[in-house]
């Protein structure tokens, strides 16, 4: 049986912010749109809160034990992680995100405040190189917050969800010339509703995906 790794170095340390944003804060682009804190970023909290209890270490302590007892990789990481830690090793998916934590290549969205300079990142990342398009996004966001102070605007890697409950649009720069804004409408097609034939159907309904639809959005004059 495997047994509680006998930590004896400490963890990298990781510079932390004094203060983290309040639920639902956000941080903004100068002169463009702003972003809230993702749904998962309370998941990931509770996950680091629970590693200590469910594994016999905390977060700290695991990535000073892969630092000084660990293989190289992070394949190799991954494999040797589940061999670690109580109750006969680690589960796949704690082992995964471990190992991509001590190579540093996990996105650090730990907090509110990590997420958001993250998510800035992600959406600059997203435009480089499509920069002609930012304004439409921005307009695009601008409308959906329009709907209600409980829109949130949460990006990630290479789209940006609308969240209300859960996501009902995304808007994702998929050509250099063109936005698709995407909506999750699975309820109303399961209710036969008809639809417009500028809103193309992206087969995502016969293969259970969260977006139906989208609109192909090329300029301003396309944002009503």
């Amino acid at each position: 049986m495997a047994k509680k790794p006998q930590v004896k170095a400490k963890a990298k340390s990781r510079s932390k912010a004094k203060s983290s944003p309040k639920a639902g804060g956000n941080t903004a682009r100068k002169g463009g749109a702003t972003f809230d804190v993702h749904p998962g970023v309370a998941m990931v909290q509770g996950w680091i809160a629970s590693l200590k209890g469910k594994t016999g270490c905390t977060l700290a302590e695991w990535m000073g034990h892969i630092e000084t007892k660990g293989p190289k990789t992070e394949k190799e990481r991954r494999e040797w992680l589940k061999g670690q830690g109580l109750g006969g090793g680690l589960g796949t998916v704690t082992a995964a995100e471990l190992a991509a934590r001590s190579m540093g290549t996990h996105p650090l969205e730990d907090t509110p405040e990590d997420y958001l300079k993250t998510a800035a990142m992600y959406v600059d990342d997203m435009y480089a190189g499509k920069e002609q398009l930012r304004p439409l996004a921005d307009r695009i966001i601008a409308l959906a917050r329009g709907l209600g102070s409980d829109v949130k605007v949460c990006p990630c890697k290479t789209m940006v969800p609308l969240y209300r409950e859960h996501v009902f649009a995304q808007i994702k720069p998929t050509t250099r010339t063109r936005i698709d804004l995407g909506f999750a409408l699975g309820a109303l097609v399961k209710a036969g509703e008809k639809f417009p034939a500028r809103l193309i159907d992206t087969g995502g309904f016969a293969k259970k995906d969260r977006i139906t639809h989208r609109f192909a959005i090329t300029g301003l004059d396309h944002v009503d």
